[in-house]
């Protein structure tokens, strides 16, 4: 599965201290659809993300009836974004078998 959506870059000190994007009501429907397939527990799915010219892998995490997307520092870094900014992002449902980031990014 994959979308694209636009959202703001917030601070969220949830599960961790971490910035996130909310996933627009359409891109949370295309996540619903395939989420009891791709979750890999507590409503995390996994996702391949894209921020301009940085892709990484991590989970969208459950928030007020719809997901967040993390967004590490590396790709706050590289993509020269902060808290506020508009963000456009491009993402797909992962495969479950891992994490790893796959940009040229400094790693964190």
């Amino acid at each position: 599965m994959d979308t694209e959506f636009s959202g703001d870059l917030f601070e969220w000190r949830g599960p961790a201290p971490f910035y996130w994007v909310a996933l627009s009501e359409e891109a949370c429907d295309d996540v619903r659809e395939v989420a009891d397939m791709a979750s890999y527990g507590w409503g995390a799915i996994p996702v391949q993300a894209r921020i301009g010219g940085a892709k990484w892998e991590t989970s969208l995490l459950p928030k007020d009836g719809g997901y967040v997307l993390p967004v590490k520092q590396a790709v706050r870094t590289r993509e020269d974004i902060g808290e506020g900014d508009v963000v456009g992002v491009a993402m797909t449902i992962a495969p479950r078998h891992g994490r790893h980031v796959e940009t040229d990014a400094p790693p964190e």
